[in-house]
């Protein structure tokens, strides 16, 4: 593990531009340069490295910044490149040095840093973020923001001075070493579509078969066999016969079952010839195909496997079903959206907190019961703010026995509706049966901020659109668009905060003030400041 060194940030005017080029100080990569936690990120990146094999490591502040210039932009890797090659003002964002007209990298980089960059790094990633808005409330500051009490009752020496702690004491001391519920936890599940043409039987054996002829070609090219004749693999009789079904109109189911049968067969055949060719070289001797020919190879008898049986019982359904050879991991995932029957990617079960903090607490690559994760999303705010939320906000889905007697042990209220039959309304309890729904309409509506956080994403940000091809690099794409996300709510808080220094600067103050202290309104950050002196409180707005 390579241990980092924080450097020295380099200010705005230290930056080496063009003659005649002045960089604006309110540019939005420079906003943003100023309010990202460079050393905490830098630091959770190099755990990733070896710090004595393969060659010196790109510095993190590059690589970081141009993770999130990619997804800020929602542009492709040589796209990433070229802007910041012709822009200084993403050069400066990146920590380089002064401007220059060369690339810093080569756009495989990133492709390479998706695939060492796992969920761990981008938990650490998150981590640092929620610390720099929503710092970890101790158990001091939480019981305080609970209860006001007075610094005079807690004063040891005037309350049990006498001798040995009472009972209540030993119970009221167990009781604050754990600190209460607080905040609200917000829970919902989407799916990150990948970039796949829609699969059909027919395609898929049709790609199937056209990969084994590409098989065949390159095994007999490599082998003793180059002087013998090929296998025969009847490739344009196959050819044609697809072409000839997938360009009717709408082919009866006879004619589909036909098309299918006959595919089958082709790809039968070409899988023997294949298994016949590698006959030739002894167990343990690597097959001479590249290596992305090969782990497709590995696809086709599974594929042809699922398909034969489905054509045998003549149905359309079977478990773990293959929709992509190219991305194996891929499966049909089915969850009653109008106008999207199915969705092909990745099932992110995701929580944002009331400050508007999105993080993905798991991933699935099937067709996973988001209400499973609710426990261990649960247990991560816990870990990330050292206390329970106060109220879980989620659909239905979530509201199984499981999940509510779960939620009941740790004392936290599960915002749906109550399982069983509604009670009777009598005078005697009528308005609270009102207020309990007036309750669950608002944290209803509280629930809309995650899905416009979806929507962010999915129109915003691509994340219906994934273009990695592997199960790792299709997470760390999807991670990275949440992160681009959150920096932009560290931006509106770093500029608020400032614009708010400058206002409590400006306000001329004719009092004395003993102690003073910061506190958070509402909202979460500081919308006012509170100055209390011994005997006065004056605010200023």
């Amino acid at each position: 593990m390579i241990r980092y060194v924080s450097q020295k940030q380099l200010p705005l005017e230290g930056f080496d531009t063009p003659p005649g080029m002045i960089l604006d100080p309110t540019n939005r990569w420079v906003k943003l340069r100023d309010c990202l936690p460079w050393d905490e990120l830098s630091e959770s990146y190099y755990k990733t490295l070896c710090s004595n094999l393969g060659r010196p490591a790109k510095d993190a502040r590059i690589v970081i910044g141009a993770v999130i210039i990619k997804h800020k932009l929602s542009i492709s890797d040589e796209e990433t490149v070229e802007q910041i090659r012709e822009n200084p003002y993403l050069q400066y964002f990146i920590g380089l040095k002064g401007f220059q007209a060369k690339a810093p990298f080569a756009s495989s980089l990133l492709v390479e840093i998706r695939k060492r960059m796992g969920q761990t790094v981008f938990d650490e990633f998150h981590e640092s973020i929620i610390e720099t808005v929503e710092p970890r409330r101790t158990k001091k500051s939480v019981k305080a923001s609970d209860d006001d009490n007075d610094d005079d009752v807690s004063n040891s020496g005037e309350v049990g001075s006498s001798g040995a702690a009472t009972a209540m004491e030993a119970e009221q001391s167990l009781a604050d070493e754990q600190p209460r519920n607080h905040g609200k936890l917000i829970l919902d599940a989407t799916v990150a579509e990948q970039a796949i043409r829609y699969p059909t039987d027919l395609g898929l054996l049709n790609e199937a078969r056209e990969l084994s002829e590409r098989i065949i070609d390159e095994l007999h090219a490599k082998s003793n066999r180059a002087q013998r004749k090929k296998p025969r693999t009847y490739r344009e009789i196959a050819r044609k016969a697809y072409l000839s079904l997938v360009k009717l109109r709408r082919p009866s189911n006879r004619k589909r079952r036909a098309g299918i049968r006959q595919q089958l067969q082709f790809l039968q055949r070409n899988l023997n010839h294949i298994e016949a060719m590698l006959t030739e070289y002894p167990l343990g001797t690597p097959i001479p195909l590249p290596n992305g020919l090969l782990r497709r190879y590995w696809v086709l008898p599974h594929l042809y496997q699922q398909h034969y049986a489905m054509y045998k019982t003549n149905t359309r359904r079977c478990d773990d079903r293959i929709v992509s050879i190219s991305q194996p991991y891929l499966r049909p995932i089915i969850r009653g959206k109008q106008g999207k029957a199915v969705e092909f990617g990745a099932k992110i079960s995701v929580s944002l907190t009331d400050k508007g903090l999105a993080h993905v607490d798991k991933l699935h690559w099937d067709a996973q019961h988001e209400g499973h994760d609710l426990e261990a999303q649960v247990e991560a705010y816990k870990k990330r703010y050292g206390y329970y939320p106060e109220v879980v906000i989620a659909d239905t889905l979530y509201g199984s026995r499981d999940n509510r007697s779960y939620l009941e042990r740790k004392h936290i209220r599960f915002s749906g509706k109550p399982l069983g039959r509604p009670p009777k309304s009598t005078p005697e309890n009528k308005d609270e049966i009102n207020r309990l729904k007036a309750q669950r309409r608002q944290e209803y509506r509280e629930r809309i901020p995650i899905e416009g956080k979806f929507g962010q994403g999915k129109y915003g940000y691509r994340l219906n659109n994934i273009r990695a091809k592997r199960a790792d690099t299709s997470a760390a794409w999807i991670n990275s668009i949440f992160l681009v996300m959150n920096l932009l709510i560290l931006v509106r808080v770093f500029i608020y905060l400032k614009n708010l220094a400058v206002r409590i600067t400006t306000v001329p103050l004719t009092f004395k003030v003993e102690t003073s202290e910061y506190e958070r309104g509402d909202s979460g950050y500081a919308d006012h400041l509170v100055i209390k002196p011994s005997s006065h409180v004056f605010q200023i707005n």
